[in-house]
């Protein structure tokens, strides 16, 4: 399973990496698609009116790890850059997570001890 954070919208019967602007909606692919135009090596726009989207939702993946609750930030390799879902700042302590910021813990986890791997829609 990847990692998705971020905005997506369905179009035309597929899901795309999405950015919406007020009444406009900024659908992206990695690879060269009808009406759509390179903005960077690998990465591909297409502007729509947001009435022609079929759904948008936020997707967040969530995962237990050491027991606790977390959010996936990002991955590498056979890492995956977790941060707290959690409220208690002494379970983030006892787990020796990184402060990133106040009341924000995060880590690198390795992918086998993480369990659970789901996402959320928004």
């Amino acid at each position: 399973m990847s990692v998705r954070d971020g905005f997506y919208a369905g179009w035309r019967g597929l899901e795309y990496e999405a950015s919406p602007d007020d009444e406009m909606v900024r659908l992206y692919t990695g690879v060269p698609a009808e009406g759509f135009e390179e903005v960077a090596p690998g990465r591909h726009v297409r502007v729509v009116a947001a009435d022609e989207i079929e759904h948008l939702s936020y997707v967040v993946t969530m995962c237990t790890w050491r027991d606790e609750p977390f959010q996936v930030l990002g991955e590498h390799e056979t890492w995956l850059r977790v941060e707290y879902a959690g409220q208690d700042a002494e379970v983030a302590e006892r787990l020796g997570l990184d402060t990133f910021d106040l009341g924000v813990y995060q880590a690198w986890a390795p992918r086998a001890e993480v369990r659970g791997l789901r996402e959320e829609r928004f």
